[in-house]
């Protein structure tokens, strides 16, 4: 069996090429955005023609959820017509796709977790082009498994960890906000959740939601991160409108797994196991 794997130099991406070994049965091939570009379907047709996968893991996108507000066209332009493009060559190659998606697909107005059937109301640029991102697959593609996660972290790239350890070396004291609530995930969890769809065989096409098990908030997150890598700091907690930002967060963003956990017989660590 062939994957490719496109933004494979990306956190994702990254967190997959370390599971490598634990696939034998799969051959992979992972594309960073200069060897598959998502926005030109030239790029795309050309890797697949070469490369001619089983299955794609798309794990390219647009991420930079403040940014968006101020550079639409761009976040628009990967994460809506990078995916339809992406879409519509799996289409043509009979591959079957798996697409990373996210909880900011939401608004954050219920309290329960969220499932898989539940509406979606974006709030802002980034969680509004993912969501179309979505629809474009569903538009085109039967063979796909779209997978939203949240509160993506681990060694690799850029994110929320990385800039805690990195701040709490630097600081004495960090405000951190806590009355946005939602689940930290482990990228390296996520990975192997993606690889166990591929390897199950199982045709079960369609949304499902993945994160670590358990609740917490940012400040919750942080507390747990300096906890476990010994680093003394004065953490204050703090609500969202102290700490204003150009993209409106969702509150609660916590994510039901129980359909992905049924289908493909996946289990979900809790999140405060995880933390590095």
């Amino acid at each position: 069996m062939v994957v490719l794997v496109t933004g494979g130099s990306g956190q994702l991406g990254q967190a997959l090429q370390a599971l490598v070994p634990n696939y034998k049965e799969i051959q992979f091939h992972f594309a960073n955005s200069s060897e598959a570009d998502v926005t030109s379907k030239e790029s795309l047709e050309a890797i697949f023609n070469r490369v001619n996968p089983d299955f794609c893991i798309n794990a390219a996108a647009y991420t930079a959820v403040d940014k968006a507000e101020s550079e639409a066209d761009k976040a628009h332009l990967i994460n809506v017509v990078g995916v339809k493009n992406l879409a519509e060559v799996c289409k043509e190659h009979n591959a079957a796709l798996i697409h990373i998606s996210t909880d900011f697909v939401f608004d954050g107005n219920k309290t329960t977790p969220y499932t898989e059937e539940d509406e979606t109301n974006p709030q802002g640029v980034y969680g509004l082009t993912k969501r179309q991102g979505e629809q474009e697959i569903e538009k085109i593609l039967e063979a796909h498994y779209i997978v939203r996660t949240s509160w993506l972290y681990s060694e690799y790239g850029n994110n929320f960890m990385k800039t805690m350890i990195r701040l709490g070396n630097e600081r004495d004291a960090l405000s951190v906000v806590n009355d946005q609530t939602g689940t930290p995930t482990n990228a390296n969890d996520l990975a192997d959740a993606v690889l166990q769809i591929i390897a199950s065989g199982k045709q079960h096409y369609g949304i499902y939601h993945y994160s670590n098990e358990g609740v917490a908030t940012w400040y919750d997150f942080a507390k747990k991160i300096f906890e476990n890598n010994n680093i003394k700091i004065d953490l204050q907690p703090i609500v969202t409108k102290q700490y204003p930002t150009p993209a409106k967060r969702p509150i609660y963003s916590v994510m039901d797994k129980s359909k992905i956990k049924q289908a493909f017989g996946i289990e979900v660590p809790n999140w405060d196991a995880r933390v590095k």
